[in-house]
């Protein structure tokens, strides 16, 4: 698959720290278990929705499943979650046509070309609904690590930008949406924008930035957008930015004031992932690249002892005339893998919504979080010690 320079899913990185880009693209492309995970989910949606629309027969899609289903990765509960991506699509469609005379279009898998504004942009919608002057462009997000939002979201304006584009000179677009449904955090979330305000967004401040980006100009920014950039371990700006936290040692008085603990909050989630990111960085430049750091050598860890065969163990021990209920233990599963192993819908007809309630969520235990968090706050010693005694009890 083809991946442009200036990607949408990495809009947000690049016109904050428009240099990123042109040094990424001298790396080599990597992926995870988690993006080979989405790509399988995305095969899968495509699939379902093709053939929901009418636009595939049955033996086309049972040809399209076989090598899904085949997958290590694929799951029972992806077909739940997939699901409920499908049918959002469907009932937005639906809505679509009721509300204007004329017939709606639905697009899948559709890709769009925002180069107008970015140079070489492209990117792929899963599927854009068209009807009575709006666009909307659909995403599947299958993660569930980070919840992700349709507002103000660059990568979704890009894909509308790419869709209005695309579409505007045959349907006369005069607002264009872009919706997010991320099945696995129950989220569905949508931005409405003018078509006007959108051009005049990717006028004003993409097309100076993605120029920029482009030519690899710029100034380094270290923020929230690094997670996913290729140098994050190593990237100065960023170092910078978290060592910062130096100027505390400057200042007056022998302990921290309320003050500067609450600055300092701000900074240490962020300071933690890129020093675990450094020191992963740092330990595969050593074991598989031969790199040798100041003052660090390379040596064997610690280990646990482990199992050679574990059914010759068990044969060992059982001709030994031990029972089976000595050497071998049974457990039920936890949540998530079972979820996982029979289906997020059978999971809560049986479990969640059955007559005798038997999953729970208890009170989580108290933590600390910045004031824009969306959960209530315990505004009080008293709700605080509440729930630490409740949350004890629990656990």
């Amino acid at each position: 698959m083809a991946h442009a320079l200036l990607s949408a899913s990495g809009a947000k990185r690049w016109l904050a720290c428009t240099p990123s880009a042109r040094l990424e693209a001298e790396l080599p492309e990597s992926t995870s278990v988690f993006a080979e995970e989405g790509r399988l989910a995305h095969e899968l949606a495509e699939a379902y929705l093709l053939k929901a629309l009418g636009k595939i027969k049955t033996s086309e899609f049972n040809k399209l499943l076989k090598p899904i289903y085949a997958h290590k990765l694929y799951s029972k509960d992806m077909d739940d979650y997939v699901g409920i991506y499908v049918d959002e699509v469907i009932r937005r469609l639906n809505e679509a046509r009721a509300e204007c005379s004329e017939d709606a279009e639905v697009f899948v898998e559709q890709r769009l070309d925002f180069s107008k504004w970015v140079p070489e942009g492209f990117g792929t919608g899963d599927a854009i609904i068209i009807a009575g002057g709006i666009i909307e462009v659909v995403d599947l997000k299958y993660g569930k690590g980070v919840p992700v939002s349709a507002e103000d979201n660059p990568q979704m304006r890009l894909y509308g930008l790419g869709a209005y584009d695309e579409y505007d000179c045959l349907y006369d677009i005069q607002t264009v949406r872009t919706t997010i449904v991320q099945p696995r955090l129950d989220s569905i979330s949508t931005e409405e924008l003018s078509a006007s305000d959108l051009v005049k967004w990717a006028e004003d401040e993409v097309k100076p930035r993605a120029d920029l980006a482009f030519e690899g100009k710029g100034e380094f920014c270290a923020g929230d957008h690094c997670g996913f950039c290729k140098i994050k371990a190593t990237c100065r700006a960023r170092a910078e930015a978290n060592l910062a936290l130096e100027v505390y040692v400057d200042r007056s008085g022998p302990e921290l004031t309320i003050d500067e603990i609450g600055e300092i909050l701000f900074k240490l989630d962020e300071f933690k992932k890129w020093a675990e990111e450094l020191k992963k960085y740092s330990l595969d430049q050593a074991e598989n690249h031969g790199i040798r750091f100041p003052g660090w050598k390379l040596v064997t860890g610690k280990s646990n002892r482990t199992y050679v065969d574990a059914e010759k163990v068990a044969a060992a021990l059982l001709n030994a005339e031990y029972s089976e209920d000595i050497i071998y233990e049974k457990s039920l599963l936890g949540i998530t893998a079972l979820e996982k192993a029979i289906g997020k819908s059978k999971f809560k007809e049986l479990l969640e919504d059955a007559q005798e309630k038997l999953i729970i969520k208890p009170t989580g235990k108290p933590t600390l979080v910045p004031e824009s968090d969306s959960r209530p706050e315990l505004n009080s010693l008293a709700s605080a010690e509440a729930a630490f005694e409740y949350y004890d009890q629990t656990n």
